[in-house]
């Protein structure tokens, strides 16, 4: 099975204080073989990226209204007069709160909803076909 993969490079705002951010280049991924999650890898200062996994719904929800609880938020909001998406991460190593540009995500999301339109997600998994050759045995 051929499976799809979405990327788009981007660069997030991570948010220090109301008065200030840094610019935090990143890289959106989805890959219709993993198709419930969206991957996101920021690049910081370090040898390696920072990724973070989540549900690709709570991203597609959070471009119109507030989501999510516990380690992944997601909202909309104004900034400078652009509207952005502010997404609060957290996890043992920390917290951070980055701000990414609405129509640089919303396009991004749209190519993956057309890769893997919204309840079509579990066909992905050939999980029947896995099925099939299981009880044909």
């Amino acid at each position: 099975m051929q499976h799809t993969v979405v990327e788009r490079e981007l660069e997030l705002r991570l948010i220090l204080s109301p008065e200030r951010s840094v610019p935090v280049p990143a890289r959106l991924s989805y890959r219709s073989d993993d198709p419930y999650a969206v991957h996101i890898a920021f690049h910081i200062n370090s040898e390696h990226p920072v990724d973070w996994t989540f549900a690709r719904e709570l991203l597609v929800e959070g471009v119109f209204r507030p989501c999510g609880q516990g380690d992944v938020r997601v909202w909309p909001t104004k900034a400078d007069g652009r509207t952005v998406v502010l997404m609060a991460l957290s996890s043992p190593d920390g917290d951070a709160l980055l701000e990414a540009p609405v129509p640089q995500v919303s396009a991004w999301l749209e190519r993956t909803l057309r890769a893997v339109p919204p309840g079509t997600e579990g066909g992905q998994l050939g999980i029947d076909d896995a099925l099939d050759q299981l009880l044909a045995q």
